[in-house]
């Protein structure tokens, strides 16, 4: 007997619109606030300390209670949880442009990733919940997807944009009227949806995962600052202990609120490690195309977030693609070639001089994009449909949560690379300086095009120069490493996935 299954209508796709919302702002808000550093710096002052926490506690606090909130909203419902988190999320931007100092700011910061981690899980939970046709949710998980991918990429060109005519302070503002629109549309097209036997919430092991979570991304934070110093070894192994110590208590418990179990599907498991290396590559790629735009070629903010467009509306487009060649195509297929283009980008931008044209730059974004939302919207999509109903919520919080952490390895890994190629070719080729501007310009691009601003004549010049040579080189560097590592995830999850084939709705139960 063929069971029929009940299509989306008008009103699920406008609820697909309300959800892209929130997903698009929270990755918005991540690399908005780059731009704006120089101008909240000279307003309030905050120290070297002060700023790096005011960049990064937002990403602590998001990526440490992903799983914590997506355990939540499976419990007590998913809208209700995402309504709580909107109306959390404005009250919060609202505090953090009206900061009078840099201490009020970290604190606004911290609790803005906290509503944000409570509005990412949510989404994706609501769309297996409201899409019960495959092809319909392949196709919603795509949006999806695309608002998340693309999100990272506006960030620069609202941020380029809003500093030209505002204070520093407008980039928090524009979430405010986005959330009262998800506030007062929630309620009215999205449907309520909670596991129809609650559990009891164990606040253990919330606490294990903040503490496994959010010493590992310090960690790696500051491995990717300052390389394998004490600090960033003693992050990731408090972290390591920490996630041991979580994942035992989850396998003690009647009702845990991680559900390991999910890991043994080969289906979940690869589809996460694929997505993670997808933002890997593109939060990787994208740490050196900022400096390359602004710093080697010289464009403005606004007009180097421009650039960087194509890699938004190809990712789109790659996500749209797979949804539809999902019904012909193997999952591990689409994947895995999404994965062959996102190395073939990194492949062009390998070749990318201190003089070249801004052709091969776009290139290698349209690729990159195509593949990387491709990927997304694959991965995704499997991920949600292999978990049960009732814990599609703490699936896509497990799948949020490594995305953050793929975001944070990639700067690591390929930007200390990077990084390391350009002190070591600076300090070869690169004219003799004073002992207070050497250690300066070694460190970071940035510091060199400031040492060389005010050393005058040709010193400064030449230095510039070399700066800009062995900046390129290091990316240089970086992107093969990188197309290695896609081309050979390419082939893992191709191999894997070969018997994998996702085309089955979810279950009903639960829904309101």
């Amino acid at each position: 007997m063929v069971r029929t299954v009940a299509t989306a209508g008008r009103r699920e796709w406008l609820g697909l619109a309300v959800l892209v919302l929130p997903v698009l702002l929270v990755s918005v808000t991540v690399t908005v606030l780059y731009f704006a550093l120089p101008f909240l710096s000279a307003d309030l002052m905050p120290t070297g300390s002060q700023l790096l926490w005011i960049v990064d506690i937002y990403a602590f606090l998001l990526a440490g209670l992903l799983i914590t909130m997506g355990a939540l909203g499976d419990r007590i419902g998913r809208r209700k949880l995402l309504l709580i988190g909107a109306a959390a999320f404005g009250v919060t931007s609202v505090i953090a442009a009206y900061a009078p100092n840099a201490e009020s700011l970290i604190v606004a910061r911290a609790l803005q990733g906290a509503a944000a981690a409570s509005l990412m899980p949510p989404t994706l939970a609501l769309i297996r919940d409201m899409f019960r046709d495959p092809r319909q949710r392949r196709m919603a998980v795509a949006v999806w997807a695309a608002g998340f991918a693309g999100g990272s990429v506006l960030g620069p060109i609202v941020g380029g944009r809003l500093l030209e005519h505002f204070w520093w302070g407008s980039v928090f503002l524009i979430n405010v009227p986005v959330m009262v629109l998800l506030l007062v549309l929630g309620p009215i097209v999205l449907p309520e949806y909670r596991d129809p036997r609650p559990w009891r919430f164990d606040l253990p092991s919330a606490a294990l995962s903040l503490a496994a979570v959010l010493p590992t991304v310090y960690g790696i934070k500051q491995f990717a600052v300052d390389g394998l110093g004490l600090q960033a070894l003693l992050g990731v192994v408090a972290g390591s202990v920490f996630c041991v110590a979580f994942l035992r208590r989850q396998r003690t418990l009647p009702t845990p609120m991680l559900d390991l179990g999910l890991f043994a599907g080969r289906g979940f498991t690869v589809s996460l490690i694929a997505s993670t290396l997808a933002v890997f590559a593109l939060v990787g790629l994208f740490y050196f195309v900022a400096q390359y735009l602004q710093m080697v070629l010289g464009l403005r903010p606004f007009v180097a977030g421009l650039l960087t467009l194509p890699a938004a509306g190809t990712a789109l487009a790659g996500s749209m693609l797979a949804a539809v060649i999902a019904q012909r195509v193997r999952p591990g297929h689409i994947i895995g070639g999404g994965m062959t283009l996102v190395a073939g980008g990194f492949l062009v931008m390998s070749g990318i001089e201190v003089d070249s044209e801004r052709w091969p730059l776009i290139g290698g974004l349209l690729l990159l994009g195509t593949g990387i939302g491709a990927v997304q919207a694959t991965a995704s999509d499997m991920i949600v449909a292999v978990a049960p109903p009732e814990r599609a919520g703490s699936a896509s919080a497990i799948m949020e949560a490594a995305t953050e952490l793929g975001g944070a390895l990639g700067v690591a890994i390929l930007g200390s690379i990077g990084l390391a190629v350009y002190g070591e070719r600076l300090t070869a080729t690169g004219p003799a300086l004073p002992p207070e501007y050497a250690e300066a310009a070694r460190e970071t691009l940035g510091g060199a095009v400031e040492v060389a601003a005010r050393i005058p004549g040709e010193a400064g010049a030449a230095l510039l120069d070399v700066a800009r040579s062995a900046f390129t080189d290091g990316m240089h560097l970086a992107a093969l490493l990188g197309a290695a590592c896609m081309a050979l995830t390419a082939l893992l999850t191709v191999l894997l996935l070969r018997p994998v084939r996702v085309d089955t709705s979810t279950a009903d139960g639960g829904a309101e």
